[in-house]
């Protein structure tokens, strides 16, 4: 695959620019990885005896989509949600206002990312899957924040911060159940309550550490939260 992207004539680069951007690589990637992971669980499978003909691998293949369920009918909603919002500007309403609102409270500075990612992590607590909760915050908060000057990749840096810090005690996280069943081999007795009660000092350190973090590395030391992200957004 290197050799397909790397040199400058590269089979699997851009044929008009020669470019890796919109190249056939990148547009394959996802059956670049499907064969790249394919071949080797089939040949692993053949090894242990798990898959004796094409029958076990569809069985398999349909195994691993079956988690996907869960996730799928979140997107589905999620997408449904998205489309009527669009639909009906509500994004954009709230928008403008929100951040007319935020200059008339003089809220224009970097402190209104405290708010921003208070607010993520508090939804985050009833809307345990990041995509979906992106797909609700995002067409309000982004264009939101971009009026009073902020970069898309900001916003979304301190997006992700929110997220995440409130994983550890909510239930509503799709690997909750998980950690309570390791949880309860060395502890019989653990509960949903407890194991919040034990995570809790964790998520708030975690909160005031990235928060500190995220200001020290934007807004102290100037440092970009991606490679050539910009930090402000001239409207």
């Amino acid at each position: 695959m290197a050799f397909t992207v790397i040199p400058d004539d590269g089979i699997l680069r851009h044929q008009a620019t020669g470019e890796i951007k919109g190249s056939p690589f990148l547009k394959g990637i996802v059956v670049i990885i499907f064969i790249t992971f394919a071949i080797p669980g089939f040949v692993y499978g053949r090894v242990v005896g798990t898959m004796k003909n094409d029958r076990d691998v569809i069985d398999a293949m349909s195994k691993s989509m079956g988690s996907m369920g869960m996730y799928i009918v979140l997107v589905f909603f999620a997408a449904q949600f998205v489309a009527f919002f669009k639909w009906t500007n509500l994004g954009t309403i709230l928008a403008v206002n929100g951040a007319a609102l935020l200059q008339a409270l003089n809220l224009t500075g970097p402190e209104v990312f405290v708010f921003f990612i208070l607010m993520c992590a508090l939804v985050n607590l009833s809307l345990g899957s990041s995509s979906a909760q992106w797909a609700v915050t995002a067409p309000i908060f982004v264009p939101m924040l971009m009026l009073i000057g902020y970069a898309p990749e900001t916003i979304q840096a301190a997006y992700r911060i929110g997220d995440s810090v409130t994983n550890l005690i909510t239930p509503m996280m799709s690997y909750f159940g998980l950690i309570l069943a390791v949880a309860c081999k060395y502890k019989k007795d653990m509960g949903i309550g407890t194991l919040v009660a034990t995570m809790l000092p964790y998520s708030m350190i975690f909160f005031v550490g990235w928060v500190c973090l995220f200001y020290l590395w934007v807004f102290v030391l100037g440092m970009p939260v991606g490679p050539g992200s910009p930090i402000y957004y001239q409207p």
